[in-house]
């Protein structure tokens, strides 16, 4: 038997993991993870997942009763913490410096431009007069964000100084005491997602995304029309990105914005994608990535040698209602889908609640919110919190069509 230590995040890829031979223990926060996932578990202990000593104080001594194969996680907030284990037991995977490189944003940048690879104007900016420098020397928009933001949070779009320095304001008033700045942008955004082995790099699924005025990836859709032609480019990039911040083994997942000039990278993960991409991807070119993240690196599966081909198309997409109290959500009769109900009280602060369920099926829903309960403005992807769809298609572009109709059939009433 295999053993591997979970940490944090949606542990769904876990579920199967005993018929694969292998134990899990999983290291997560009380509330905050589906008590069913239980069963697939040897385990659960509890530790802040971002906090590597804590978390390394309890796996280390089950590793010295039986050690580990591998410590992964698919949080982006764990990401750190998750590395920290890895380098302190002495396992393969991805270490603390890697970790850090993809959370960073400005590192990545800076890695990217010694490594002469997709080219942003960019800086770290630590005032207001700082902010307004840099967007006054750049012609057109700038944004300013976190240098470790994560989720869409506090990422503002500003045309010249006047509007840097508001932005600015609004930043520090979060708690925020810098900020990366750097040109905007124009173009789709679509993702890539990736597998690696031994520092051997395979880019599966390309994906597109819908978002609000916010930056807020409320829908994507895979795969992505209009990323393919740019998939030689795209998959060049990749490995090239890859291997600068030292990425040798597991899951990636690396946005990007189409540009008139060409691909620019927006940021990079070492880990699934979020948005249940995993199962878009599997439903769209055959492959499925959470099983990989466990059985590749321990030589259970092969890494395929060439990118697979799409078989079909998959969108998900959030249920975005008028902000308010909700009062009731009504279903049409004849609504074409699966659907679930979170129960009043329930998983309030899951990410994807109950996706169990519906994964199984070609199209799904998940109510999240009952009435009484609060939606809030549209302002990061933790503001998703309605419910979503998850759907197949002949391609991606049908899985968004099936997905707005589903849309239209269930009606959130808010106050």
């Amino acid at each position: 038997m295999f053993r591997v230590a979970w940490i944090g995040g949606r542990p769904a890829p876990i579920a199967g993991a005993k018929d694969l031979g292998i134990d899990i223990v999983l290291v997560h926060e009380e509330g905050l993870y589906e008590p069913s996932i239980a069963e697939h578990c040897e385990r659960i202990v509890h530790a802040p997942v971002t906090d590597g000593p804590a978390i390394l104080d309890v796996l280390r001594p089950l590793h010295e009763e039986r050690p580990f194969d591998r410590v992964l996680t698919t949080s982006e907030p764990a990401g750190i913490a998750c590395g920290h284990v890895v380098d302190a037991l002495g396992l393969p995977g991805v270490g603390e410096e890697t970790q850090r490189s993809l959370k960073d944003k400005a590192l990545t940048r800076e890695l990217l431009a010694k490594h002469d690879l997709s080219p942003v104007r960019h800086q770290v900016v630590h005032s207001a007069e700082e902010a307004a420098e840099f967007a006054a020397s750049v012609a057109g928009p700038v944004v300013l964000k976190p240098v470790d933001g994560a989720a869409s949070r506090h990422i503002n779009r500003v045309e010249g100084a006047e509007e840097a320095v508001r932005a600015w304001e609004s930043m520090t008033a979060a708690g925020l005491t810098s900020a990366l700045a750097e040109e905007f942008l124009s173009g789709p955004v679509v993702s890539v997602d990736g597998f690696s082995l031994d520092g051997r790099h395979l880019v599966i699924g390309y994906s597109e995304y819908r978002m609000n005025d916010r930056f807020v990836e409320w829908a994507v859709s895979t795969p992505s029309r209009v990323a393919v032609p740019y998939l030689p480019e795209l998959r060049d990039m990749t490995a090239r990105l890859l291997d600068a911040v030292g990425l040798t083994e597991g899951p990636s997942h690396t946005e990007y914005v189409l540009t008139p000039n060409g691909p620019r990278v927006l940021e990079s993960h070492a880990r699934l994608g979020g948005h249940a991409m995993q199962h878009l991807v599997n439903r769209a070119f055959g492959l499925d990535l959470a099983r990989m993240m466990l059985t590749v690196p321990l030589g259970i599966d092969e890494l395929p040698l060439t990118p697979p081909e799409p078989i079909g198309g998959a969108a998900i997409q959030f249920f975005v209602p008028e902000p308010g109290t909700v009062e009731a959500v009504e279903t049409d009769d004849d609504i074409d889908a699966v659907v679930r109900r979170v129960p009043p009280g329930e998983l309030t602060d899951a990410y994807l609640p109950l996706l169990h369920e519906v994964t199984g099926h070609e199209r799904g829903v998940v109510i999240a919110r009952n009435p009484g309960d609060t939606i809030p403005p549209l302002r990061t992807v933790a503001d998703c919190c309605a419910g979503y769809m998850l759907v197949s298609g002949r391609d991606g572009d049908d899985a968004v069509a099936r997905c707005d109709v589903i849309a239209r059939q269930v009606r959130f009433r808010t106050a």
